[in-house]
């Protein structure tokens, strides 16, 4: 016999049927604790945002902005909304980067105590321009989403960042249940409540009781993170008046739709984000994402039609926002894999914390600019009359088929920074 041919035989006998490249890493357990202190953290930012949906057209309107024009409320609630996002994206990359030298904790100390001092100051406000500078001041004060996403990647790696970054959506979900409910329920307290806020001041400040509570909850997850921490656009339409278009939701109305959208897409993304990245991987996950929202800016223009069709809000209109409530569900899993592919783009963890100052900079320019531009959109397409009020879908979705090309260019796999 050939000892050459013996030694190939053996060496056939030993080694694996599958390259080892292909064999499936185990999945390193995730650090609960920490996790648990950093999504309570991130439960309070959403809560914050989402509370004042309910509330911010009514407000605009009793301020006499728009001068008794209903079709220009859209605008104010835009610039509003917005600022906090222009603000933020100027310092969000200088806090992030303040974080890689100094530590995550004190930048988090500091972004959270700003958030609750200018949310105090945003229910005080009686003009426009005191609602300006309170958003404005939130959001230079705070650079906390991109040093979450940080410590995030900080404690994951390739095996379990689906099961982690999962989170964020769903405590997004959670905050989003929980903020159009205080904002709904607990605006104009001395309508609902006349016995308990009889005092003059509810009524000069109608809106400040919600912004009371979100504060109220800023101050509790400061206390716990000093304690426990260780290193390491859907609102305007059914607020609208039907004749413009929109479905002229009451805020408590408004609170809790939006309240039980945060609630199902909090389930979906519990039971389902992380089996399903795993089956399909983050690009598929992420273009069959993003996919969904052309269908659901389509479904707007047609609640219009059946609401002026049937003469108001029926089964016919609630089944159709059931169904694009369905498919915002599923366009809310593309947060979860943005965070991964950018998580998954630092070479190193030691620049981390600037990529993700990056990452969340760009957001933030995107979530600037975009309330601003639909609701301008919209206003302007319902007063000049624009393709029958609906050019801003037509913008939208073009949009959306551009984000869906820039998804085909993102890589199949996600890999480890050491790999």
């Amino acid at each position: 016999m050939d000892p050459s041919n013996s030694h190939e035989i053996i060496a056939n006998e030993i080694t694996p049927l599958l390259p080892a490249k292909t064999l499936k890493k185990p999945k390193t357990p995730l650090p609960k604790r920490q996790i648990g202190i950093l999504m309570m953290l991130q439960l309070v930012e959403p809560i914050a945002s989402t509370s004042i949906f309910p509330y911010i057209n009514q407000l605009i309107r009793e301020l006499g902005i728009t001068g008794g024009n209903d079709a220009a409320v859209g605008y104010y609630a835009g610039i509003v909304e917005s600022l906090f996002f222009v603000a933020q994206a100027l310092t969000v990359l200088r806090w992030t980067r303040l974080s890689d030298r100094i530590g995550r904790k004190p930048v988090l100390v500091i972004g959270l105590s700003g958030t609750c001092i200018s949310i105090l100051f945003f229910g005080l406000s009686r003009s426009f321009w005191s609602l300006i500078i309170s958003r404005c001041m939130c959001g230079f004060l705070n650079g906390n989403a991109g040093v979450m996403k940080t410590m995030m990647g900080e404690l994951t790696d390739s095996t379990n960042m689906a099961q982690a970054f999962s989170l964020f959506p769903i405590v997004w979900c959670i905050g989003g249940f929980v903020g159009p409910l205080i904002g709904g329920m607990l605006a104009r307290p001395q309508d609902h409540w006349p016995a308990l806020f009889a005092n003059s001041f509810w009524g000069n400040y109608p809106y400040f009781l919600p912004c009371a509570v979100t504060s109220c909850l800023f101050v509790l997850a400061l206390f716990m993170m000093s304690i426990f921490s260780e290193e390491g656009s859907f609102t305007t339409v059914p607020s609208t008046p039907t004749y413009l278009g929109g479905l002229q939701f009451a805020p408590s109305s408004i609170g809790s739709w939006l309240a039980f959208f945060g609630i199902v897409d909090g389930v979906f993304q519990v039971f389902f984000f992380a089996k399903i990245v795993d089956r399909l991987g983050p690009k598929r996950v992420f273009c069959m994402s993003v996919s969904c929202y052309a269908p659901v800016m389509v479904m707007f223009p047609i609640m219009s039609w059946l609401v002026n069709a049937r003469e108001g809000v029926d089964h016919a209109v609630t089944f159709t926002l059931l169904c694009q409530l369905l498919l915002m569900i599923i366009w809310d899993m593309a947060f979860g894999t943005a965070f991964m592919f950018v998580t998954a783009s630092a070479p190193t963890n030691t620049v981390l914390g600037a990529i993700h100052g990056l990452g969340q900079t760009s957001a933030s320019m995107a979530r600037a600019v975009g309330p601003a531009l639909a609701t301008s959109l919209f206003a302007v397409s319902k007063e000049r009359n624009f393709l029958a009020g609906n050019a801003a879908y037509v913008v939208l979705i073009m949009l959306a088929v551009a984000l869906r090309w820039l998804g085909s260019q993102l890589p199949d796999e996600i890999q480890d920074r050491n790999e």
